[in-house]
């Protein structure tokens, strides 16, 4: 069994709560996990509804996509050069077709995260100093690339940055820090989905349940606890 782990302090600043009414959010933290998990039933079934969708429309057509389109323009980014993670994934799926596997839950995540059109990211807790603050960077914060290089985010732009002053994502869902992303060695995992479009509640409470059902099913051991971040529940 896994040991148990508090569920870890995760919260938005007011100036993007304000900046963002409309925003919704939940988190699922998973302990338990390894590379063991086989989630081939799981992402073959949630591909199949993003394939369904894709056939109807491309993914810039999506009121998910759509939503966080406008919000990227309202943080006065090129939503075309600056995706948000769901629509970068959409995006590759309809050019280039299957994705290379990189670890069970993040295989399953992305498959979720295509799926529903919602940005999922999927933090190492272990790699995550304190408690995490969603708000805009001060230009100060630290951010390691995949490739292990190291930017510091541009003042104002949205991060995930822990009490280390450690940035781990910039401008908001578009990219995702090396630093604290799933790898062999991971045993416990926060899960963040965001969604800012006009059926976001509902949805994302049918993304969390659906997430929950599948960690639990493929890590038999593991515990899934959740919470909401922002917005009401909506069933």
């Amino acid at each position: 069994m896994p040991t148990s782990t508090t569920f870890p302090s995760i919260a938005y600043s007011p100036a993007i709560l304000s900046l963002f009414p409309q925003l919704n959010s939940r988190a699922l933290l998973a302990q338990g996990i390894d590379q063991a998990g086989d989630p081939a039933d799981h992402i073959a079934a949630l591909q199949v509804r993003a394939d369904q969708r894709l056939q109807e429309s491309d993914e810039a057509a999506f009121p998910e996509i759509q939503a966080w389109r406008r919000a990227l323009s309202t943080m006065g980014l090129r939503p075309t050069q600056y995706r948000c993670a769901a629509e970068a994934l959409l995006r590759r799926r309809r050019k280039e077709g299957d994705s290379p596997a990189l670890h069970p839950l993040i295989d399953l995540c992305n498959a979720a995260s295509l799926a529903f059109a919602i940005p999922v990211a999927v933090f190492d807790l272990d790699r995550v100093a304190g408690a995490m603050t969603i708000r805009p960077a001060q230009g100060n914060e630290r951010f390691e690339r995949f490739d292990g290089g190291l930017e510091h985010p541009e003042p104002g732009e949205v991060v995930f940055v822990d009490a280390s002053a450690r940035a781990h994502s910039r401008r908001w869902t578009h990219r995702q820090s090396g630093y604290s992303a799933i790898r062999r060695q991971t045993t416990t995992a926060l899960i963040v989905m965001e969604a800012l479009h006009e059926t976001a509640g509902a949805d994302l409470t049918a993304l969390t349940a659906e997430l929950a059902r599948a960690i639990a099913a493929m890590w038999r051991g593991a515990t899934v606890t959740g919470t909401i971040l922002a917005g009401a529940i909506t069933r």
